[in-house]
């Protein structure tokens, strides 16, 4: 089979076993790779109610057929996990050196099993794979401890790591790469640390097999040449996603003061004018050509990768308008190991509590020293960092008063950087994203902000589904970056060129969205098998803030969701889906996209409309 190994590799930590398993063919193609094998995988091993943390849970690292084949983009993986932060199927992307490693030593994926007693780490170096201790590198950061693992192994060598905040179970933290690369928002982290698993360090020497090189070749050419000679090319280059901070004030979905707001007084502090003024310079993931990783020298004088995300959520929701100290505060966090996204809402949401009285400790909006102590007490879960390092959906529950109507996530996963006071379909996407709320999966804000902010139509629905079939369907199994097409208008034509030359297998465009039903299908089923009677429709629903709290001030001043409204868009995705009103995937629609079997095993937790 060309395109892909048909082998995973499996290592047991409580067993100290290595062995590795075929994958069948029909798996492969139904499936693709990335997020899917690794849903696949989750769905037939896991069983149902199983602590995240325990030894029972498996950590998938999973590649795609076109994972480290030459072309714009291709040096991403998908790692998941049952979520300690969700309960529910959880995964995130990392753009690496170790995704064409493990593809070039001869694997499509990596299931880690078991749990160690004492800390190792991994050493994989094409057909020959050691768990060595790590006691000596336990406790250390994440920049420390890759330099350390590249002084024995080599700098060739691709490495994935924990820091302090996975080893001290912190539920976002996340596995990092490369002095800033992070992956695994849902905690993917803190599984790698439940199993005392402090890094995988992967070498790779076979060449990765595909149908027609000479095509690989010529595609990829072809889409390099159309990324450079892009209009916005020259732009991206010097502001990447940064640019998005002045777009997302200008347009009022800015998050300001733990999504109380969509504008921010200060903005023009940490946009991407004032990080161009910083910028010292860039970094990438492998075969990239329009690199977005904008590094800048912090307020601490040290290196630190910005983007949009960890500068509007570490920025402008905890009312911080100083972009080096937002460096800081970011440049800690991938050193800790801990996700961004969730942390600039938890340092909000402690900082709401303390204002309206619900916790003793004092934090102001805006208080660098205060945030910059709180990241460290979170990390090593000391002090009021041991409440904060669960979440806001826990903390909210533990604090109580109204504030789960101000605790910002979706099913556990706090909300990344875009206020939806007046973004319906925005809404729809997070509630409905598949490892809760995330803009990954259908970033289509920009999409809304053009047609209209204030309709609640089926055909934003329609953009939302379709959008998940692109990104979280088409992008999450191959496994590629979004932003090529994203940003500069690579058309998706690529990619289907390039999985054609890589696998022999030519498919349509249709035919992957049937993919990616099939995988999203897959991926409700885990989580309504896991929440079993408790599921229900409202765990698709935005937080009640945005529904009850209008907009104070901006151009949109005044604007919130309707509930009835979002009501009747849920209900039209769930049609269109072929959901029923509960937001379960129907049997006939589990039958119809080949998950007969899933049919079978779900229906012994709840029961199934036809």
């Amino acid at each position: 089979m060309k395109g892909w190994w048909g082998k995973v590799l499996r290592i047991n930590l409580s067993e100290n076993k290595v062995s590795v398993q075929k994958i069948e063919a029909e798996t492969l193609v139904k499936f693709i790779g990335g997020r899917g094998l690794a849903a696949k995988i989750l769905w037939d091993e896991l069983k149902p109610g199983i602590d995240p943390l325990s030894p029972e849970n498996k950590l998938i690292i999973a590649a795609g057929p076109l994972t480290g084949v030459v072309g714009p983009s291709t040096g991403k993986l998908v790692v998941a996990a049952k979520s300690p932060l969700t309960n529910g199927y959880g995964d995130g992307n990392i753009g690496t050196n170790a995704s064409v490693q493990l593809r070039k030593a001869g694997y499509d994926a990596i299931v880690v099993e078991g749990a160690s007693k004492k800390p190792v780490y991994i050493y994989i170096e094409d057909d020959k794979v050691d768990i060595i201790s790590a006691e000596g590198l336990w406790g250390r950061d994440t920049f420390e401890t890759e330099r350390l693992l590249k002084e024995v192994h080599g700098k060739d060598v691709g490495v994935l790591l924990i820091g302090p905040a996975g080893e001290n179970l912190v539920r976002y933290a996340t596995i990092i790469s490369q002095e800033g690369r992070s992956g695994g928002r849902p905690g993917i982290g803190a599984v790698m640390g439940s199993k005392k698993l402090k890094a995988i360090v992967i070498r790779g020497t076979k060449e990765i097999p595909v149908a027609d090189k000479n095509e690989v070749v010529k595609v990829a050419s072809e889409a390099y040449r159309e990324i450079k000679n892009a209009p916005a090319y020259n732009f991206w280059m010097r502001q990447g996603t940064m640019a998005t901070i002045e777009w997302s004030n200008t347009n009022s979905v800015l998050p300001t003061f733990n999504f109380r707001e969509g504008v921010f007084d200060f903005y023009r502090l940490i946009d991407g004018y004032s990080m161009e003024a910083m910028k010292v310079t860039q970094r990438g993931c492998p075969n990239c050509n329009m690199i977005c990783g904008n590094v800048v020298i912090d307020y601490e004088k040290e290196l630190s990768e910005l983007d949009y995300e960890n500068v509007a959520m570490l920025g402008s929701n905890i009312g911080l308008g100083h972009l080096g100290k937002v460096a800081t505060l970011n440049k800690l966090a991938d050193k800790y190991g801990i996700d961004t996204i969730s942390l600039g809402n938890v340092l909000a949401f402690a900082t709401e509590a303390s204002e309206k009285k619900l916790i003793d400790e004092k934090i102001e909006w805006g208080d660098f020293k205060k945030y910059k102590e709180l990241v460290e007490d979170i990390a090593f879960r000391r002090g009021l960092g041991d409440l904060l390092a669960e979440g806001t959906k826990r903390i909210s529950e533990k604090i109580k008063g109204d504030s789960w109507k101000w605790a910002m996530n979706v099913k556990g996963l706090e909300i990344s950087a875009y206020d939806c006071h007046a973004a319906p379909a925005m809404a729809l996407a997070y509630a409905t994203s598949p490892i809760g709320a995330h803009h990954k999966d259908a970033w289509v804000i920009a999409w809304e902000v053009k047609v209209g902010r204030t309709t609640y139509t089926k055909e934003k629905v329609e953009k939302v589904i379709e959008l998940q079939r692109i990104r979280g369907g088409i992008f999450e199994t191959l496994v590629a970056c979004r932003l090529p097409w994203i940003e500069l208008g690579l058309k998706l034509e690529y990619y289907m060129r390039l999985f054609k030359a890589a696998t022999g297998i030519d498919m349509t465009l249709n035919d992957y969205y049937k993919v990616a039903d099939r995988v999203y299908a897959l991926i409700r089923a885990f989580w309504v098998r896991e929440y079993g009677e408790k599921w229900s429709r409202e765990m698709d629903y935005p937080p009640a803030r945005w529904f009850e709290e209008p907009l104070t001030k901006g151009p949109l001043k005044g604007a919130h969701l309707d509930r009835e409204k979002y009501d009747t868009m849920l209900s039209w995705y769930y049609e269109i889906r072929g959901w029923d009103e509960r937001g379960i995937p129907r049997k006939s629609t589990l039958e119809e996209l080949g998950l007969s079997d899933v049919a079978r095993e779900l229906e012994k937790y709840v029961e199934l409309s036809k």
